[in-house]
């Protein structure tokens, strides 16, 4: 599945023709972007990049596809310049407040009298685990059978983080899994993903992010015991903004895109700014 972060990734790469600088501009670590990268270019079955000592630059096939990532975001909004930033939650909820930004799809509640959100879907959480986990991917998991002394979580201030603690603090109290704490803490959900395929622990992810890594034959998913944890994914932006009738028409374009209706997936550290062409 080509995701829109690989595409993003892509037209970076365009731009700045410098795996380095493009990684920088995306606010990632460069094997991060590459790796990203070599994932499209695997599910694509070509080469979208030609790497070349000291630079970069798109092949054919891959400028042909970063156009056409442009075309597939404005198409329901031809007179739409879009903008996708990715961070934590606390950022765009202040680039929202500051005008930076004009909307931000993240997990709800967002907790700010000055902003409103509209839900767009909920994202279950899954429990990644090494391939050669002696649980059968049928097996239902409960929170006290998550040995938290091999949970790999997110550094401080994404609140992917917190969600997880959240969930793994409804343990019984008293079990011997729940001590010693966190083992590692990763600055990225790919970092995080790549230490559970390496043996390293297990992690709580969303099932839209599941969806992507399931590519890894190295990792497996394992559903929890209802009720199933998740968050609410949606798209906020302030109050007194004066475009709710666009934001309600993105919203709409944002669900159907990932089929709700009864999917669960999202992804919280989305920002978009939207600007209308003159």
């Amino acid at each position: 599945m080509i995701t829109l972060r690989q595409l993003r990734y892509l037209s970076a790469l365009a731009k700045h023709g410098h795996f380095g600088r493009a990684a920088e501009a995306c606010a990632v670590t460069q094997p991060a972007l590459s790796m990203q990268i070599r994932d499209l270019e695997r599910t694509l079955g070509v080469a979208v990049v030609e790497r070349r000592p000291g630079d970069v630059m798109l092949t054919d096939v891959g400028r042909e596809i970063a156009r056409r990532a442009e075309d597939v975001l404005t198409a329901s909004f031809p007179d739409l310049r879009l903008e996708l930033r990715e961070t934590q939650t606390r950022q765009l909820v202040e680039d929202i407040k500051s005008g930076a930004l004009d909307a931000a799809m993240l997990a709800l509640p967002v907790g700010e009298p000055d902003i409103d959100a509209l839900s767009l879907f909920e994202d279950l959480f899954l429990l990644a685990v090494p391939s050669n986990d002696p649980r059968n991917e049928t097996t239902r998991v409960a929170a006290q059978d998550i040995d938290q002394s091999r949970l790999i979580l997110l550094e401080d201030g994404h609140c992917l983080r917190d969600q997880a603690l959240a969930f793994c603090a409804t343990a019984p109290r008293g079990r011997a899994t729940a001590a010693g704490g966190t083992v590692f803490g990763a600055s990225s959900l790919n970092t995080v993903m790549q230490m559970v395929a390496g043996g390293y622990g297990v992690t709580l992810i969303p099932q839209i992010a599941a969806d992507v890594e399931r590519r890894d034959e190295r990792v497996k998913f394992l559903r929890l015991k209802n009720p199933e944890p998740g968050r609410s994914i949606g798209l906020a932006f302030r109050r007194t903004s004066p475009r709710k009738a666009d934001f309600a028409a993105l919203g709409e374009v944002v669900k159907e895109s990932v089929g709700v209706g009864g999917a669960s997936t999202g992804s919280s550290l989305r920002g978009a700014k939207r600007r209308s062409n003159p």
